[in-house]
């Protein structure tokens, strides 16, 4: 879906330059946010990923460029931005009062009545799992709690963006995972738009519509989350997005949009458009190579098909990590299942395949 042509530009940055200490921290030339859409923005610590959430906001003065919302710049004082969006920070501010208070701060300043304020609080401290903590202290929260409440605070006034800087960082893997599940449903309930930094690129994933990879302050990519996940645009997006095996080859043969490149210690058949002599990165999803007790000459229906050896499992998440030798190294993810099934261990042998179609070829430099 193309959605510049489908949904209205809700928020869009233009020329956006922040400086700290006369250093450029921030160096944005066109951003767009589409009414309904979650965009996330990944990158590693000190990428500038809550440097440009926290100026979308209007939090951050900006040197230079402008921000519109609807088509209106947020400085220009004729309307007041700020009651149009809500933020979520990754440690809970909440009010030395009850959650239910806390919740209902932001429609009091509104100028909710009391009336609409009974009605509708108690819906959204329902929808972040804190109904039954409505008359608790705020002070005696567990930190998954008091985010939830801040979650419920930001929802209930219907903004039309919500920004969330890292906000569940700072919390144990089970309470993250539950409310990155309560925030995915109601995000896609409620069509909020929204702007989530995170470095975790699976919350990424399963918040995000968009993904907007952030480095030294610039966007490296910023696309469909299947886009940019699978054909990143240079190696520093790529080994963020998770993939695993980048090598560097030079393209060999070419013939019916199938090339073989020849990498350090072999070589690897792609589909792309390139030509004979170029440099090219041959990029393989951990994900997409297959492991098999079978030798390297059984029949398959991958073209990359190679005898290696296992150097190191390590665990990762539900899956393993496999780390081959195959001449050149290569990364495989395996099931706990498959890995008991293969008798997976440290120095054994197996075959590792994949398809002419599972590797993404970033080109460099043609060399004729």
């Amino acid at each position: 879906m193309n959605l510049a042509e489908d949904r209205q530009v809700l928020l869009q940055a233009e020329d956006l330059l922040v400086r700290r200490g006369g250093v450029t921290v921030l160096d944005i030339p066109v951003l767009h946010l589409f009414q309904g859409q979650v965009l996330a923005l990944i990158g590693p610590n000190g990428a500038g990923k809550s440097t440009l959430l926290l100026t979308l906001a209007g939090l951050l003065k900006y040197a230079q460029g402008k921000i519109l919302f609807r088509g209106a710049p947020i400085a220009d004082g004729g309307f007041d931005y700020r009651r149009h969006i809500a933020m979520v920070f990754q440690e809970p501010l909440l009010f030395d009062t009850t959650v239910f208070e806390n919740v209902a701060a932001g429609l009091k300043i509104r100028g909710v009545v009391r009336s609409e304020i009974e009605r509708t609080v108690p819906e959204y401290l329902e929808r972040f799992g804190v109904g039954h903590l409505a008359k608790r202290s705020a002070r005696k929260l567990s930190g998954g709690e008091a985010q939830r409440t801040s979650l419920a605070r930001a929802f209930v006034t219907k903004p039309q963006i919500v920004f969330l800087d890292e906000p569940f960082s700072s919390l144990d893997p089970p309470t993250r995972e539950a409310l990155t599940d309560d925030l995915e449903r109601i995000l896609r309930q409620t069509h909020t738009t929204a702007v989530v930094s995170t470095h975790d690129q699976t919350e990424a994933l399963r918040l995000g519509e968009r993904l907007a990879v952030v480095n030294g302050g610039k966007i490296e990519q910023i696309g469909p989350a299947a886009e940019v996940m699978n054909r990143p645009v240079n190696e520093f997006v790529a080994c963020f997005v998770g993939v695993e095996t980048v090598l560097p080859g030079r393209v060999v043969h070419v013939s019916d949009g199938v090339f073989t490149a020849a990498v350090d210690g072999g070589e690897i058949q792609a589909v792309g458009h390139v030509r004979t002599g170029e440099e090219v990165l041959c990029c393989i999803r951990p994900e997409h190579v297959t492991l098999s007790a079978e030798t390297p000459f059984s029949k398959s229906s991958a073209r990359n098909v190679f005898l290696g050896t296992i150097r190191k499992i390590t665990p990762f998440g539900l899956f393993h990590r496999v780390h081959l030798e195959c001449g050149f190294d290569l990364v495989a993810y395996v099931t706990r299942q498959s890995l008991e099934e293969l008798h997976l261990e440290e120095g054994k042998s197996v075959t590792a395949s994949f398809k002419a179609t599972a590797v993404h070829v970033i080109p460099r430099v043609s060399l004729t």
